[in-house]
């Protein structure tokens, strides 16, 4: 075993320069409303358990800072053949905000030790080896964690980067771990709930809610061990099932209840386990034939990959692709025919419910209100779940993944919202501080090298960071706080010069589809000259109009940066050759266009239009205008051609709403708007009937149907403008 001096670790987070502007001291109430009344829920310092426990501890030592432990361990695999594994374990503070320690660059994460990996195969009883395994883990984080013993009651004086000095007091808060971490560390049985005592039998009721194990009950039955009568211990712990651990890494620390520390896991939980069940599931109640020709004539959008060969054959799927095939699963099942007529409303609730759940509980910021949303969303599937059963393809619902969502809003309310103790982000440590580590080394008694690979490269980092700070000028550092849930910080940006200089309108007519343009040109050109004009009089006067230019200068793509970062893109480009003389089929984007009214979520003031041509006026052509009206000119504009407004409301089993093109005198109704008046872009779904067309593609769907869906799970933000 390989680690470091925990409460070091502690000093080196605690007191780095770089966090002292974030450093959170203190637990807080916030609240979304003026009265007080609707709380909310966000980072660690927000929930329920930080100020429960800084009550306890100001009772018995006045004026302590608490520094919250977040722990997290799993195996992973070091090379692609041998089977050579590596066990980190990590660590990092909740005093951190999560939007900097689930960043890697910020080097908010610590690697607190390499675990043993030994399988004991000396050990020839299996379940004996199992149980010694369990024991070594334990007995191993015990001793790395140790040191909080005395620490978390006494305090220890930590001086923070702002040059600070307080009495911290270092406390074990929260494990973030995939299920068979979790079970490991709270002593529970495979296939029983880490955090509950409901019966393996018991799960998948609909009513179904057990409160978190005793923590007392079971420090009673551990503190029971005989070395000279174990079976008197192996008898207690079997009777509250647990398994029989002499000495758990948790029993002695302060303030620690190990059941209530066990945190959501979105990954494993969600995309690993729920969109993996659906998926399975609507291939049985759908056919995978009709499925994947679905998947294939999706229209092309930023936030949605294409599976072109379908999902059903797919194997061994990561998490990040169940990311994407829940983000349109939903939308190819709607008019889609199941085995039984009755049940494909059903089915769909049930499937939307789920959906829904899933989108819910990664919210960035949760208010009381949208926490009974999140309760509502996994009711909804619970109450339609048995269609499943009606239909053959499930048994029961004794799946612990499942029951699991059902101690989501607790957690949530304890410890703050998902996106801080997600196992995707130390997934994404193993890259950088177990397989990089591995790969520098001879493979040889590697751990060595590891270490002392990661102990040069942590000097490199350190040293990197002091040239910066004396060459900025030593400059005194703010203290900032972040919004707990801050706007998308998002900026529209176009190319410093266009696509194409110059491009005839007789090609925008025959080659972008912009069948119109001329006739849209100059009613634009009206409006700008007359902003108050009638429409009976916009008609007659651009009828008269002469246009002021016959080429224009032409923008293929439209991108929204958050902090350099693309977030979002929109395309309006004909086919063209590329290499090999290949052809490159055509890509006119759908986007959402704000009217003028449109807020930052809801859909009034907002109305979907597909995106034809990105264009600016030519200098030469705004001086033709006169001086008062030149002001009114966008410098960057964008041909449209519209679909009808939103529905009331939408549909009550699917939950999307449907709109149609819209056409005026048989012909598409399209208009020039600015391009700052676009918001994002939106991902529209076919009415595909019952059976989908041969002829439409993906690179036609959008000509080749009239009827769509608007998709809200095309992204999180979007979820959250729709929803």
């Amino acid at each position: 075993m390989h680690f470091r001096d925990i409460i070091e670790c502690v000093k080196a987070l605690f007191g780095d320069p770089e966090l002292a502007p974030y450093l959170i001291l203190a637990p807080e109430r916030h609240y979304a409303d003026p009265d007080q009344t609707i709380r909310q829920y966000h980072d660690m310092h927000t929930g329920k358990w930080w100020w429960s426990t800084q009550k306890r501890l100001e009772k018995e030592r006045p004026g302590a800072t608490i520094i919250p432990i977040i722990i997290s361990s799993d195996k992973t695999q070091v090379t692609l053949f041998r089977n050579k594994t590596a066990y980190p374990i990590y660590m990092t503070i909740g005093n951190i905000p999560k939007n900097i320690r689930r960043k890697p660059s910020h080097q908010a994460q610590i690697l607190l030790g390499y675990l043993p990996t030994t399988k004991l195969e000396h050990i020839s009883n299996k379940s004996a080896r199992r149980h010694t395994l369990a024991n070594l883990f334990h007995a191993s984080v015990g001793y790395i964690l140790h040191p909080l013993k005395d620490a978390g009651c006494t305090g220890i004086s930590i001086t923070s980067g702002a040059g600070l000095i307080y009495r911290g007091h270092p406390l074990f808060a929260a494990f973030v771990g995939d299920y068979p971490e979790q079970i490991l560390v709270t002593c529970c049985k495979t296939g029983d709930c880490p955090k509950c005592d409901i019966s393996h039998n018991a799960m998948g009721e609909d009513d179904e809610f057990y409160e978190l194990r005793d923590a007392n009950i079971v420090l009673d039955a551990l503190d029971s061990f005989d070395p000279d009568n174990p079976a008197n211990f192996i008898q207690e712990c079997k009777a509250i099932g647990i398994k029989p651990v002499v000495n758990p890494f948790w029993k002695d620390l302060p303030y620690v209840d190990i059941f209530q520390a066990i945190t959501p896991d979105i990954l494993h939980q969600g995309y690993q386990g729920l969109v993996k069940y659906l998926l399975t599931w609507v291939k049985e109640a759908y056919g995978a034939a009709e499925i994947d020709a679905r998947c294939r004539r999706l229209p092309p959008n930023h936030n949605i990959r294409l599976f072109m060969k379908g999902v059903t054959s797919l194997s061994r799927l990561s998490g990040q692709e169940h990311n994407q095939i829940c983000r349109f699963l939903l939308g190819i099942l709607i008019d889609l025919p199941c085995h039984r007529k009755d049940a494909s409303a059903q089915l769909i609730r049930a499937i939307r419910g789920a959906l829904d759940f899933l989108y819910l509980a990664q919210y960035q910021c949760h208010t009381d209100e949208t926490l009974k949303l999140l309760d509502d969303a996994l009711e909804r599937f619970h109450a339609n779940k048995s269609v499943l059963i009606d239909l053959g393809i499930r048994d029961h619902f004794r799946i612990i993944k499942l029951h699991f969502f059902r101690h989501y809003h607790k957690l949530i309310e304890l410890f703050g919202t998902t996106d801080g103790y997600n196992t995707e982000y130390t997934e994404r440590l193993h890259i950088d501080l177990a397989k990089q580590a591995y790969q520098a080394t001879n493979h040889k008694d590697e751990y060595w090298q590891m270490v002392l690979w990661l102990e040069r490269k942590e000097k490199i980092q350190r040293h990197n960071k002091f040239i910066n700070w004396r060459i900025s000028g030593e400059k005194e550092i703010l203290v900032q706080r972040v919004h707990p849930n801050p706007r998308p910080n998002w900026k529209l940006k176009m190319t410093r010069h266009p696509s194409v200089k110059s491009v005839p309108i007789e090609t925008l007519i025959n080659e972008y589809g912009a069948t119109h343009f001329q006739e849209a040109f100059a009613r634009y050109i009206v409006t700008i000259l007359s902003p108050n004009i009638t429409p009976a009089e916009l008609e007659r006067q651009a009828d008269n109009i002469f246009l002021p230019t016959r080429n224009l200068p032409i923008y293929h793509r439209i991108k929204f940066v958050n902090n350099s970062e693309v977030v979002d893109s929109i395309h309006a480009q004909p086919k063209r050759k590329i290499s090999h003389n290949r052809e490159m089929q055509g890509r006119f984007d759908t986007v959402l266009i704000n009217d003028g009214s449109g807020k930052t979520t809801g859909i009034k003031g907002y109305r979907v239009g597909q995106v034809r041509v990105i264009f600016s006026l030519p200098n030469r052509t705004k001086a033709s205008f006169p001086l008062q009206t030149q002001a009114h000119l966008s410098q960057h504009l964008a041909y449209v051609e519209w679909f009808t407004s939103f529905p009331t409301r939408p549909d009550i089993n699917h939950g999307m709403y449907k709109i149609t093109r819209s056409y005026i005198r048989g012909d598409r109704l399209a208009s020039i708007v600015p391009v700052k008046n676009i918001s994002r872009s939106v991902h529209l779904i076919p009415k595909f009937g019952r059976v989908v067309s041969p002829t439409w593609k993906s690179t036609n769907v959008l000509d080749e149907s009239s009827t769509f869906f608007v998709n809200p799970y095309s992204s999180k933000i979007m979820y959250a403008f729709l929803v």
